[in-house]
């Protein structure tokens, strides 16, 4: 065990072994999710943050020494999101036909999603600060972070809100659209992007690849209707 802990502490210093435990830990939860036949609880990432975080845990490696490795997989959340123009592409002509339907559902997501948070966090008396990183927990994480810190947010905590309504979202939407009779892969696939941005995506992309792709389409177009809504509807509540 002593030989472990000093060869572990030698690996720990060096940002690649961070990168590579979080590939394989989403590896192993993309095949654990596999195994339970894709079902909403069984959330690859949501699998993968629990691992990541026993191994931090009960290793005593602080976030930051994480980060430090981690950050590519970070970095490469910008051109993800970018290459959301790609479904945006090869769906135009079914946005085209849909358009104004889209637009509705875009809209009324993107302001419940905003107003309601805030509402609920101002009730409770949350603090200003606070409020600013929550105002844009339903868009991508790279646009998160950006407009909590335009906002005076603390953009850590931007980040953290955005994975928990990602998950959550993902979690709950197949089971709740479905008991809400909704059939459209189109509706199905766009109300789960704007809610529940990238990882609301990646479920709907194992869903349907349909609704995969309007779901990319919410979450892109959400990201840009939020980063103009979101400054306004904060000065409104503070």
């Amino acid at each position: 065990m002593a030989d472990f802990a000093e060869i572990w502490s030698y690996l720990a210093r060096g940002p690649l072994v961070w990168l590579t435990l979080t590939l394989v830990a989403y590896v192993v939860a993309d095949a654990l999710s596999q195994v339970a036949g894709r079902a909403p609880l069984a959330n690859p990432v949501l699998i993968a943050v629990i691992l990541l975080a026993l191994t931090l845990w009960g290793t005593g490696t602080p976030y930051a020494v994480y980060f430090e490795g981690a950050q590519f997989v970070h970095f490469l959340l910008g051109p993800a999101t970018v290459a959301l123009a790609v479904p945006l592409y090869q769906e135009g002509a079914r946005l085209k036909r849909a358009i104004l339907p889209v637009l509705a559902g875009l809209a009324v997501g993107s302001v419940v999603a905003v107003v309601s948070a805030l509402w609920i966090a101002r009730a409770l008396g949350v603090a200003p600060e606070t409020l600013a990183a929550l105002a844009p927990k339903s868009t991508t994480a790279p646009v998160a972070i950006g407009i909590a810190q335009s906002l005076g947010g603390s953009p850590t905590l931007a980040a953290v809100l955005v994975l928990l309504t990602g998950i959550i979202g993902a979690i709950v939407a197949t089971p709740l659209l479905n008991a809400l009779g909704v059939r459209d892969w189109r509706a199905r696939g766009l109300a789960t992007g704007v809610a529940a941005h990238g990882i609301g995506t990646a479920r709907a992309l194992q869903v349907h690849p349909q609704a995969g792709a309007f779901a990319g389409i919410g979450m892109g177009l959400n990201a840009i209707l939020t980063a103009l809504l979101a400054p306004a509807v904060l000065r409104v509540f503070l």
